[in-house]
């Protein structure tokens, strides 16, 4: 396996064998306990080896001062080596195996000294699973261990002795397997945790734009039928009247001046509603009447414009609908009285609001041309009233046909 292959991701101290977690740090870090930990940790167990250096029964002077060289030297090579390849952001597996390699010689050196040298492997071989993936750890960790039996065998020590060093190196070697391999399946958890949580995080940002985006454009549809319903509707009037007073301006001016009142009444009117809009507030035709009256002044106003007999009426006793269904009501009133004006050429029209045990309903009628449902789409008016009553959780009707008038029918429970 080339260098390139076997390079994995170091993630702020051990080397993970699998996907790096981008934006994780060393505080969520399932190894790292603090680089400063790390350090007094190495440093305890450093000074624990030297002083057993110097304590050493068999040892000579100079050979305490061997180990004692060896050991000592270790400490810059852990500084300017060791500790960035324990500590960084960065890939560092050239410079966390070279380190390791590095510290062979040192170690062995310890051992020709004093033969002192096993205790400090309490602190390299944690560093081997946290500089490089774990096989090469695994190697690494029997080079280490495996220097003080060797080094015995090489001075021709006791056979007893040797065998005893194998011993102690292979029990070593089996505990740090185990224990890195134990350490090593929480840092894979933790990484799959964390890339977990990660997608999910990513899930809920892209969630709530998603909501962010519908929000915005169920306002955006919500301003669209307002300003159909009421806005549009007004200057549509305005239209009308307008032209209803030039026609008759010479001929006949009380007529005329009667059309311009009503002029300037819708244009009041649809100004209110521009600022209650604006202001997100409810109709102005409810804000200081009721359903019943707000719909017979459409009704009213309607007639009118259009000079064609127009009647209100309502039966049951009035029930407290809730602002939201009003406002849907007094909606559709609007809308279909507009639909009236501008395509019905009715003779008559009739707005019957019916309070019933079981719900509301709201009829609106005309005796005008009527349209073949079959050959009509719905245009933009119509599918707001639908999905408008629909939100409260009504149901519309609507029945016409050619030459015999239209009716629409909403109702809600």
């Amino acid at each position: 396996m080339n260098e390139q292959a076997e390079v994995a991701p170091v993630v702020n101290g051990p080397v993970v064998d699998g996907p790096v977690v981008e934006g994780t740090t060393r505080e969520t870090d399932a190894w790292t306990m603090g680089e400063l930990r790390w350090d007094v940790y190495f440093g305890v167990v450093l000074i624990a080896s030297l002083t057993i250096a110097q304590i050493a029964g068999q040892a000579s002077e100079s050979g305490r001062l061997l180990a004692s060289g060896g050991l000592v030297a270790m400490v810059p090579w852990y500084l300017l080596v060791g500790r960035p390849a324990l500590y960084s952001d960065r890939r560092r597996l050239r410079r966390g195996t070279v380190y390791l390699v590095g510290l062979v010689p040192l170690l062995i050196v310890v051992q020709i000294g004093a033969g002192a040298g096993t205790f400090i492997l309490l602190a390299l071989a944690p560093q081997c699973f946290m500089t490089v993936p774990f096989r090469r750890a695994i190697a690494l960790v029997i080079a280490l261990s495996l220097t003080q039996p060797i080094v015995a065998l090489v001075q021709r020590a006791p056979a007893a002795e040797i065998g005893t060093l194998f011993g102690v190196a292979v029990g070593g070697i089996a505990f740090s397997i185990a224990f890195g391999a134990w350490i090593m399946r929480i840092i894979n958890q933790s990484a799959e945790r964390a890339e977990l949580i990660a997608q999910l995080e990513q899930t809920r940002a892209e969630l709530a734009e998603a909501n962010r985006e519908a929000g915005v454009l169920a306002e955006r549809e919500r301003l669209a039928s307002e300003i159909h319903d009421t806005i549009a509707q007004g200057f549509t009037s305005i239209v009308m009247l307008a032209a209803a007073a030039d026609a008759v301006i010479e001929s006949d001016p009380a007529q005329a001046k009667k059309q311009l009142e009503l002029v300037d009444r819708t244009a009041r009117e649809n100004l209110a509603e521009a600022r209650a809009l604006v202001a997100g507030l409810a109709p102005t035709a409810l804000t200081s009447a009721t359903l019943s009256d707000a719909l017979a002044r459409l009704t009213d106003r309607a007639g009118q414009e259009l000079g064609i007999t127009a009647e209100f009426s309502m039966t049951g006793p009035p029930a407290s609908l809730g602002t939201g269904t009003e406002v849907v009501l007094l909606r559709v009133c609007q809308e279909a009285l507009s639909n009236v004006r501008k395509h019905a050429k009715a003779r008559s029209v009739r707005v019957w609001l019916r309070y019933r045990d079981d719900g509301v309903s709201l009829e609106i009628a005309d005796d005008g041309v009527g349209f073949d449902s079959a050959l009509v789409g719905e245009g933009f008016g119509l599918r707001g009233m639908r999905t408008r009553v629909a939100e409260i959780g009504g149901r519309l009707s609507v029945r016409s046909a050619v030459g015999k008038g239209t009716t629409v029918m909403a109702e809600v429970a």
